[in-house]
């Protein structure tokens, strides 16, 4: 089993994705728009992946709501996070995240990556976040996103804290360019990291963000950083689950790393399962990097993945019936917070998060 996330190139399975599936074993896959069609297609594909996994493999996706909901051609999009932090009851983030996890079970998806942990610094900026985030102060995303979390994780699907240290206060999109932020270690402990720390016991992964933090590294990005990752997120803070990087497609890392490399940094720093979303032909290019690796941190790595795909639950048999009243629930709610059935996306902030 080659521990990390990858991506599939459409719908259905083609003959290349079968070939790297049966040659490496990933053990996750996440599923983007372009591999959903409808609620039926989406279970048969994501029921193949078991199939042809040796192992129970974890089958993730981006569903946070608004311009993030990437099974939008299946049902009416609900509100974003920024609108249930603005005007949401805590009740009515936990409904959300009960029928998110009753929606992405009944698919065969058992991990959301989602909630987003960060604390909102920039709401005006084009960093990839405008809407994503709960609040503009820890005690607001803490609260929003870890009922979100406990109520997803209860109806069938694991959760995933993202962008670990500090997401929000980025300037500009790691889409394209590697964001800098200038904040101390304290600054971070008393803000930002706050989310991490009260709900980290509860969190089944954390997605690491690709930013660089000069006074926690001087050179690495955090998403290959062992002080980051393994000396702060690991040993000081504590946190025992999965760790996954955010996408090593993303030009933050593209721009000033090649493949094969940002691999083996990233195993290397402590991460766990990092993510090949779309250069899906360098897959074996990773695997290299992955045998380079020394043998103890290979077992750690092991290890830890074994733990969590143990615990991914069996999901349940399909019911068109049973989707479409989580579907009608969806819009209930969303017609609760906004007067309308169906979320309005927001305009485009040039981000490719949305086009995925």
């Amino acid at each position: 089993m080659l521990p990390l996330i990858l991506g599939l190139e459409g719908p259905t399975l083609t003959d290349a994705d079968r070939d790297r599936i049966a040659k490496w074993q990933p053990a996750g896959f996440i599923l983007f728009t372009r591999n959903i069609v409808d609620a039926s297609q989406t279970r048969a594909l994501t029921d193949e992946l078991r199939e042809l996994s040796e192992h129970s493999p974890i089958i993730g996706i981006d569903n946070e709501g608004g311009r993030v909901w990437r099974t939008a051609g299946l049902c009416p999009t609900p509100p974003n996070a920024a609108t249930f932090g603005e005007k949401g009851t805590y009740k009515q983030s936990a409904w959300f995240g009960a029928l998110a996890g009753r929606h992405l079970e009944m698919l065969g998806v058992n991990m959301n990556f989602a909630p987003d942990l960060d604390i909102d610094h920039q709401p005006e900026d084009s960093n990839a976040l405008r809407g994503r985030c709960w609040g503009r102060d820890s005690q607001s995303v803490i609260d929003h996103a870890g009922n979100f979390s406990r109520w997803q994780r209860k109806n069938g699907v694991l959760s995933c804290g993202k962008h670990f240290p500090a997401g929000g206060r980025a300037r500009v999109d790691p889409h394209h360019d590697l964001p800098v932020v200038e904040a101390t270690l304290d600054e971070l402990l008393a803000t930002d990291l706050l989310p991490y720390t009260a709900l980290a016991p509860e969190l089944d992964a954390i997605m690491i963000a690709h930013i660089r933090y000069p006074a926690l590294d001087s050179e690495l990005p955090s998403s290959l950083s062992r002080r980051i990752i393994t000396d702060l997120l690991r040993n000081q803070l504590g946190y025992e689950g999965l760790i996954l990087t955010d996408d090593l497609d993303m030009g933050a890392i593209t721009n000033g790393y090649g493949r094969g490399r940002d691999f083996e940094l990233a195993w290397l720093a402590g991460n766990d399962l990092p993510l090949l979303c779309h250069e899906l032909d360098t897959l074996d290019l990773a695997a290299e990097a992955f045998g380079k690796l020394p043998s103890d941190r290979r077992f750690d790595i092991e290890d830890r993945l074994e733990k969590t795909l143990r615990k991914l639950p069996i999901p349940p048999a399909f019911s068109i019936e049973k989707l479409d009243k989580c579907h009608r629930e969806l819009s209930d709610l969303t017609k609760e917070l906004t007067g309308e059935e169906s979320f309005t996306i927001e305009a485009k902030t040039q981000s490719p998060v949305e086009d995925y």
